[in-house]
């Protein structure tokens, strides 16, 4: 008994620096695929369709893992679930930085996918090893340093890849990861594990989510092959429709579920999900055609810029995205969270619109993605905040899973379709897909979230003050 009622130990600077370096270091070796992607595309023989699911795996990963990582800190405690879940990212680090071919390197990104988890869990360690005036300064910190990591990832990964190998790429951040996160495992003292609860992990719900989220995507890969691949993409669909079923089926009886559906019958909630897929749609689209219409010839309609330029072009991007957050946050809480998310899709909307008709200038595309960085960021920002408020207290972890898996189904989809459209868009015998294929993307994106702006007049004004 006195054991459990002692205070946790405190821990000093130098334990929450060593939570910083791994944000870094994983933040830079999540950015590494973006930059890099057309140089990949080149090297593994990669279809467009098949760049874009590179692209996304990644990010799937980190929303199955998550939730499950959250709860099994508070259960177990933060440090023990943390050091094992960077073990993963580490050998997935490894196996994307050895991989020979394609699926390899997909099997590396789903690895890797489990450092999404370590964000919360470090948040589980600052808060229970430091006071709540130093917590929220320390978890302001940590989270800084993950977006400064994804900065120098996408500003390193090209001059590493070009200079050295696109091995190297992968490898140099993974020895940073497994050399911070030594660190954190000796500086940072066990945090005593939580209360168990009876409910245990949702595996069913967890499992069959992520069947139809691999099947989605592979539905949406294949769509160019239609007409090829009739029967492959037809059994797909059946088997995308068994998933989605059972899933729905598991969640609404499951005692504690990974993803509480029956949270979708409220308006707000509903409401910001359908918003937050829509815009994540708007967003991905230019996050994978932009780098690809930078790398296209400059004998083309292209830039023929390199890996190394293409980080440089996408540097406002990442800085715009890292701004929103806090400029979101005192737009919503000085004007309501409705008319910073209609702001935020008339800016968006409004650059899609304009690099489908203007993007013969690297200027163009600069200054189109950060001005589409900058919106999702506001517009994101804002629903998070308006349906953190909207439910009871105790309903925030439901209603905001919700909202997080949304938003990875968005920009997955959104990536995969650009993926798509690029694919059917290039002619047989050629690597460079038809212009219009762009500029049908960027148009479709465009006109999907415009249409958005009839939901968000619906949405409640949002908290002022």
């Amino acid at each position: 008994m006195t054991a459990t009622l002692a205070s946790p130990a405190r821990v000093g600077r130098a334990a929450v620096w060593a939570l910083g370096m791994l944000a870094v270091a994983t933040g830079a070796l999540e950015s590494v695929v973006t930059p890099t992607l057309p140089l990949l595309q080149r090297e593994l023989d990669m279809s467009p369709a098949e760049g874009a699911l590179l692209s996304i795996v990644l990010l799937i990963t980190g929303a199955l893992v998550t939730p499950i990582a959250g709860k099994l800190g508070d259960r177990y405690g933060g440090k023990r679930v943390l050091i094992r879940l960077m073990a993963v990212v580490s050998a997935g680090g490894l196996v994307s930085a050895l991989a020979p071919n394609l699926p390899v390197l997909l099997l590396g990104q789903v690895l890797q996918g489990a450092m999404v988890g370590a964000l919360p869990l470090s948040f589980i360690l600052v808060r229970e090893h430091l006071p709540a005036g130093e917590s929220k300064v320390a978890i302001g910190t940590v989270s800084g340093l993950f977006v400064g990591g994804g900065m120098a990832g996408t500003l390193s990964a090209g001059p590493v890849a070009e200079g050295l190998s696109r091995h190297w790429m992968f490898a140099l951040p993974t020895i940073a990861v497994i050399g911070s996160t030594l660190l954190v495992n000796r500086l940072m003292p066990q945090d005593a594990p939580g209360r168990s609860d009876d409910t245990g992990v949702d595996w069913a719900g967890l499992l069959l989510l992520s069947g139809t989220l691999v099947t989605l995507m592979l539905v949406l890969a294949l769509a160019p092959d239609i007409a090829s691949q009739p029967l492959v993409l037809g059994a797909l669909v059946v088997v995308l429709a068994a998933f989605a079923t059972g899933w729905t089926a598991v969640e609404r009886r499951a005692v504690s579920p990974m993803v509480d559906l029956r949270m979708l019958a409220r308006p707000a909630v509903w409401k910001s999900c359908v918003l937050t897929f829509v815009i994540c749609v708007g967003t991905s689209v230019p996050v994978y055609l932009v780098p690809q219409l930078f790398a296209v010839p400059a004998g083309e309609y292209g830039f023929g810029a390199s890996a190394t330029e293409i980080g440089f072009f996408l540097l406002p991007g990442a800085v715009a995205a890292s701004l929103a957050g806090p400029i979101g946050g005192i737009g919503a809480r000085r004007f309501g969270s409705r008319a910073v998310v209609t702001a935020g899709i008339v800016i968006m909307a409004a650059a899609l619109i304009a690099l489908a008709a203007v993007h013969t200038e690297v200027w163009h595309l600069v200054i189109g993605k950060m001005l589409i960085a900058l919106a999702n960021g506001l517009c994101v920002t804002a629903m998070v905040t308006s349906t953190a408020t909207s439910v009871d207290r105790s309903d925030t972890g439901i209603a905001t899973s919700l909202v997080l898996v949304t938003r990875v189904l968005g920009y997955a989809v959104g990536v995969q379709a650009s993926g798509a459209i690029l694919t059917a868009g290039t002619r047989s015998g050629s690597d460079v897909p038809a212009e219009s294929a762009f500029v049908t993307g960027f148009v479709i994106a465009g006109a999907v979230t415009a249409l958005s702006l009839f939901v968000a007049r619906t949405m409640n004004k949002g908290v002022k003050g």
